[in-house]
């Protein structure tokens, strides 16, 4: 059985983490406490999720995680798509995250799907 910070989708999500931090380092101050530290407990979920989910005893439990991880990725990107609106986000920027977020989206997709199948 395999850990998981050897999951290919832990992977990812870690690399959006670290990516979404050093994009809203440069937010304007004023967000600090507002937007930024929202958009970064979100993407932090993601990949927290998945690591717990996967410390779990059981499929169900792991399931219920990635479920979580799937909502706090959606949430995620609501607060790029506020980011860019707002302009502290470039449009290639946002698409940049977007379509990362959209493959990760795809992965959590597939192992739920997979731990449904083994049930």
């Amino acid at each position: 059985m395999i850990s998981w910070r050897e999951m290919r989708v832990w992977e990812e999500a870690h690399c959006f983490v670290l990516a979404i931090y050093r994009e809203t380092a440069a937010f304007p101050g004023v967000e600090r406490f507002r937007l930024t530290d929202q958009i970064l407990r979100s993407v932090t979920s993601v990949a927290a999720n998945i690591a717990e989910g996967k410390s779990r005893r059981t499929r169900a439990d792991f399931r219920h995680f990635l479920v979580t991880a799937r909502a706090s990725l959606e949430e995620t990107r609501y607060f790029l798509l506020l980011a860019k609106d707002l302009g502290y986000l470039s449009e290639t920027a946002h698409l940049k995250h977007d379509t990362r977020a959209e493959k990760i989206h795809k992965m959590l997709n597939a192992l739920v799907g997979h731990l449904v199948g083994k049930s």
